[in-house]
């Protein structure tokens, strides 16, 4: 496969789920980091020129899945680089093996109540409708699957964290991870 990268041309791949503040979390992390960084999801919408429900929905399950493949295979090529993937995509075809490759794989977790409570504030009235939580949990159940190919050292307990928290426990844990020092004044 890939030689192992050197430690300044390691990649962070960012997953799981720890609420909808995920994306705010994971550009954070990576302005923390000072690493490029790469949004599956956004990458996919540009690429199709639609959401992800919309391109299955006009082009069916097989072109999504072309196009998820062809951007893994670029974003493999990365390097120096955050990278933040829903843990349903990074289950599917491989994509784990090939971007495990090019550095650490960090999975946020929260517990359920934490995750529920997150979804609560950022939903608002919206929570209590049971087709919107019910459509929640889906996407909780789908990215907690990730949890059982990383590493248990690279899972991060998120529950009892804020934001800036979670920001500093993902680059504190990338750095010994990759092995980069932080020579920036704290």
């Amino acid at each position: 496969m890939f030689a192992s990268p050197s430690a300044i041309d390691q990649n962070c791949i960012l997953t799981g789920y720890l609420g909808p503040a995920q994306l705010v979390v994971a550009r954070r992390a990576a302005e923390r980091l000072r690493l490029g960084f790469v949004d599956f999801q956004t990458e996919l919408e540009r690429r199709a020129g639609a959401d992800q429900a919309e391109l299955r929905l006009r082009f069916g399950e097989a072109r999504l899945k072309m196009l998820e493949n062809e951007i893994v295979g670029d974003l493999a090529l990365y390097r120096g680089t955050l990278i933040h993937v829903s843990g349903a995509a990074l289950c599917r075809n491989g994509h784990f093996e090939l971007l495990s490759a090019t550095g650490t794989v960090i999975c946020l977790v929260a517990a359920l109540d934490t995750v529920l409570q997150r979804l609560h504030l950022a939903l608002g009235a919206r929570y209590h409708d049971p087709r919107e939580r019910a459509q929640a949990l889906g996407v909780i159940r789908r990215e907690w699957a990730v949890r059982q190919r990383v590493d248990p050292h690279d899972v991060i307990d998120t529950s009892a964290m804020d934001e800036a928290q979670i920001v500093e426990r993902v680059a504190a844990h990338w750095r010994e991870r990759a092995a980069v020092l932080d020579w920036r004044a704290v």
